[in-house]
C-alpha cells in the first residue's frame, strides 16, 4: 500500500497473505529521482524471513487459485487492465520521477502493461488443449494445461511496469500464485500494480511483493525449494547465477538477458527514415534497454553523410527531467551506472574508436544534481573492440563501417547476444534474406531495434536467454505443464503400439 505524508514522501510496505505489512526486521531503503536526487519514497529493506512469508501465503492461496475457473482469473485481469488505463496517466507520472525517462515514454510503458493485462485476460478463455485420434479403437485422447505451483518474479528497473506484467499475468491467468521482487531502483511503481491487482479482487496470498535487495530477498528467492518457476530478466551475469544455483533443484527458469543490438543501413536506406530509427532506438531511455541500439553497421558508400547528420542530431538532443515537455533524454538511473557507462567511453577511445560527439558528464547546473550525461557516438569502430561486443546499456552508439550486405549480416551476428537486430534497405531481396539470415530473436525492416508488441513472442537467442519467450501464446506454454489424457471405453485391455490387429 502506498499512503503520501504532507511531504509528499511516499511510505510503502510490503504485500503478503493479502495484507500490507513492513519487513519483519524493520529495515528500510530510499527511493530516489535520478533526475534530481530528491527522495521519493521509504520502503521496507526485506529479509529472507520475509521472502519464506511470502512463499507460505502463495503456497496456502495455490490450491484454491489453481481451481478457479481460467475465464474467471482472465476477468480479474480485464478489471486490472481498467484500472491502469484509468490510472495511466498518474502511474507514468510516478515512473519518469523513479526511473527517469521522458513522460512520453513512460506513458508507453504502462500501456504496454494495459495491453498485456487485456490480452492475457483473453487468454482465459484460451488456453487451449489437443485432441488426436487414437491407434486403438473406442479410446479417445487429449492433452490439456495444468498450472504449475509458485512462481519467483524478479525484475529489472528499466520498464517497471512493462515487464513484471509480461510475467506476473500469464502466471496468474494459468493458475499460478506469484512472489514478486521488483528492483530497488523502481519499487514504488511495482507498488502501485500490486495495489491496483488487489482491488481487481485477486484472492488473498494470489499475488505477493517482497520490497529489498537482490543479495538479500533475490538470493532467498532463488533458493527456495518450494517455488517451482523463476522469471527473471537482468544482466547475463545474474541469470547465469539463477540458472546454476536452481538447475540442480530442476526447476524451470526463463531468463531474459542482455542485449548487444545492432541497426544496418545499405547504401540503398532511406537516411531520413533511418536517421529517426537510429536516434530513438540508440538514445531513447537514455540507450537502458535491453533492445536498444547500440551498433551501428554503415555500409562506406553513406558513412560520411550519415556520421555527419547523426553529430548535428545528436547535440541537438535535449537533456533533462523527463516531466519537462522539452526534454528528449532522461537520466541515467543513478550515478554508479552513469560511471560504469563513462568506464565504456574511456575503453573505447583507449581502443582506438574516434568520439565523434558527447561521452561526458553532463554538468550544466540545472542538470548538476542528477545523474545525466550526453549521448555518445563514436566512429572508426571494429567489430572485435569490448565497445562493440560488451552491453554498456547506456546512451553510447558504436558505429562500424562495412563494404556489403554480406558483411554487415555477418558482423550483426558476430557477438554473444541475438535479441534485436534491424535493417535499413529498399531491396525487397535483402530484406528477406536478412529475415533468413539474421540470428536475433526480433528482426526489423526499415524500423529501429525497439517497439514490440504483447501479442508476438519476445526474446532472444545466444546469451540473450536460454530459449524462453515472453508475452503471446508463448508465456502460456511457460507457465503451464502439459497433462496426456487417454479415455479407453473399450472395455477390455488395449495395449498401444502391441495390439495393432
Amino acid at each position: 500500500m502506498v499512503d503520501k505524508a504532507e511531504s509528499e514522501i511516499i511510505k510503502a510496505k510490503n504485500f503478503i497473505g493479502g495484507k500490507w505489512v513492513e519487513a519483519k526486521d524493520g529495515r528500510t531503503f530510499e527511493s530516489q529521482n535520478p533526475a534530481n536526487g530528491k527522495l521519493l519514497g521509504v520502503l521496507p529493506r526485506s529479509s529472507p524471513e520475509d521472502v519464506e512469508e511470502a512463499v507460505a501465503a502463495a503456497r496456502k492461496a495455490f490450491e484454491s487459485w489453481s481451481k478457479y475457473p481460467a475465464p474467471r482469473r482472465g476477468e480479474i485481469l480485464f478489471k486490472i487492465g481498467a484500472l491502469l488505463a484509468e490510472r495511466k496517466e498518474k502511474i507514468a507520472r510516478l515512473m519518469t520521477q523513479e526511473m527517469g525517462k521522458v513522460l512520453v515514454e513512460a506513458r508507453g510503458d504502462v500501456q504496454e502493461g494495459i495491453d498485456m493485462a487485456f490480452y492475457m485476460g483473453g487468454e482465459g478463455r484460451r488456453q487451449f488443449g489437443v485432441t488426436t485420434p487414437s491407434e486403438m479403437p473406442n479410446k479417445f485422447q487429449m492433452a490439456v494445461r495444468d498450472p504449475i505451483g509458485i512462481v519467483a518474479v524478479i525484475t529489472p528497473w528499466n520498464f517497471p511496469m512493462a515487464i513484471p506484467t509480461w510475467k506476473i499475468f500469464p502466471a496468474l491467468v494459468t493458475g499460478n500464485t506469484v512472489v514478486f521482487k521488483p528492483a530497488t531502483d523502481t519499487p514504488l511503481v511495482a507498488v502501485e500494480l500490486v495495489k491496483i491487482c488487489e482491488e481487481a479482487g485477486l484472492p488473498e496470498g494470489v499475488l505477493n511483493i517482497v520490497l529489498g535487495t537482490g543479495a538479500e530477498v533475490g538470493n532467498a528467492l532463488v533458493q527456495h525449494p518450494d517455488i517451482q518457476v523463476y522469471s527473471f530478466t537482468g544482466s547475463t551475469e545474474s541469470g547465469k547465477k539463477v540458472l546454476i544455483e536452481t538447475a540442480s533443484r530442476l526447476k524451470r527458469v526463463s531468463l531474459e538477458l542482455g542485449g548487444k543490438n545492432a541497426i544496418m543501413v545499405m547504401e540503398d536506406a532511406d537516411l531520413d527514415l533511418a536517421m529517426d530509427g537510429i536516434i530513438w532506438s540508440a538514445y531513447g531511455t537514455t540507450g537502458q534497454r535491453c533492445t536498444a541500439c547500440s551498433r551501428l553497421i554503415v555500409h562506406k558508400a553513406v558513412e560520411q553523410e550519415l556520421t555527419e547528420r547523426l553529430v548535428a542530431r545528436i547535440e541537438k538532443l535535449r537533456l533533462g527531467d523527463g516531466l519537462l515537455d522539452t526534454t528528449e533524454v532522461g537520466p541515467i538511473i543513478n550515478k554508479t551506472q552513469r560511471s560504469s557507462v563513462h568506464e565504456y567511453v574511456k575503453i573505447g577511445q583507449g581502443e582506438g574508436a574516434k568520439l565523434a560527439t558527447g561521452g561526458y558528464v553532463a554538468e550544466e547546473a540545472e542538470l548538476a544534481a542528477g545523474s545525466f550525461y550526453r549521448p555518445a557516438l563514436f566512429t572508426g569502430v571494429t567489430p572485435n573492440m569490448r565497445i562493440a561486443q560488451e552491453e554498456i546499456f547506456g546512451p553510447v552508439l558504436s558505429m562500424i563501417s562495412v563494404g556489403s550486405f554480406e558483411e554487415a549480416i555477418k558482423v550483426n551476428n558476430s557477438v554473444r547476444y541475438g535479441l534485436s537486430s534491424s535493417i535499413y534497405t529498399r531491396d525487397v531481396n535483402r530484406a528477406f534474406t536478412a529475415i533468413r539470415d539474421i540470428t536475433s530473436g526480433i528482426l526489423y525492416i526499415n524500423a529501429g531495434t525497439i517497439g514490440a508488441e504483447t501479442h508476438l513472442p519476445f526474446g532472444g537467442t545466444r546469451e540473450t536467454g536460454n530459449g524462453h519467450r515472453e508475452a503471446a501464446w508463448t508465456a502460456i506454454d511457460f507457465f503451464t505443464e502439459w497433462k496426456a489424457v487417454y479415455v479407453d471405453y473399450s472395455g477390455k485391455l488395449q495395449r498401444a503400439q502391441i495390439d495393432m490387429d
